[in-house]
């Protein structure tokens, strides 16, 4: 079961390994999470923002790709960030720090504070993109948005809206590709975690079902697994009715097929072990 539909789910159930139930309803008395996209030179914006919303009640999460600086990634880290804020734009907030180094003991403590009101914000890496319910905290900021999938995009966002106050998504985008801009107008068009995944399959594929590649798409001779979406639907049907008929492909009907599929997936095959 996932709250956040991802391209390689979508792409499993294409190929009739995985059904699927759809519950595409907000429950109630929740709103939509506004979503904008800005630039660091937005970011004094961003945070008087913050400050307004903290003033009403309101708490807020800060997510960085890093958990420190890197001499290689011109990326923000959390723990700088932290500092940073702390001692800088929200000296008269209270501030709370979470990243994957932590102890579970520590996190537990930091969540814990955060759900009781005991930190105003939240600066942490994606160790809060599951499993993290606070209904008061409306506001996520993500620091180098194009560094992240679109669905955990989605899910990162599905931290706050939680609530009855009005939320907040502000994707902080450092990048002007194509690719980066296009995924970031899917946000803030968005809520709709199937339309996400769909826009993801499109953009970077579910990768290999047999290997290591966790993008781009398979490797089919005529179908795009994407635009031929229908047509493959109609293909899984097919399968399925020539499995119940003949599920070891046995009969002299089919035996260019099973011939074919050892063609295909020979390779593959001798690379799997069942030991």
């Amino acid at each position: 079961m996932t709250a956040t539909p991802i391209p390689r789910t979508l792409a499993l159930i294409l190929y009739g390994d995985l059904d699927i139930s759809i519950i595409d309803e907000l429950p109630p008395g929740r709103k939509k999470v506004k979503t904008y996209v800005v630039n660091s030179s937005m970011k004094k914006r961003v945070y008087d923002f913050i400050k307004r919303e903290i003033n009403k009640g309101r708490q807020a999460y800060i997510v960085c790709p890093l958990i420190e600086e890197s001499d290689t990634l011109d990326l923000q880290s959390a723990i700088k960030l932290y500092e940073e804020l702390k001692n800088n734009i929200f000296k008269n907030l209270r501030l709370g720090l979470l990243h994957g180094k932590l102890s579970a003991t520590e996190k537990d403590v930091i969540m814990a504070k955060f759900k009781n009101r005991e930190i105003d914000i939240l600066v942490s890496t994606t160790v809060i993109e599951v499993g993290v319910n606070i209904p008061n905290a409306n506001i996520m900021v993500i620091e180098n948005a194009e560094r992240f999938g679109l669905s955990q995009l989605h899910q990162l966002r599905g931290r706050v809206g939680r609530g009855e106050h009005q939320s907040y998504c502000i994707l902080i985008n450092e990048s002007r590709s194509k690719i980066s801009i296009e995924r970031m107008k899917i946000m803030e068009k968005s809520n709709n975690g199937f339309e996400i995944s769909e826009k993801d399959l499109e953009i970077r594929g579910p990768g290999e079902f047999f290997g290591t590649k966790q993008h781009g798409l398979p490797d089919l001779k005529i179908a795009n697994l994407f635009t031929d979406i229908k047509m493959l639907k109609i293909a899984q049907k097919e399968v399925f009715q020539l499995l119940k008929e003949d599920p070891f492909l046995e009969l002299p009907k089919h035996s260019s097929l099973k011939q074919k599929i050892y063609e295909i997936f020979e390779e593959k095959l001798n690379d799997i072990s069942l030991n």
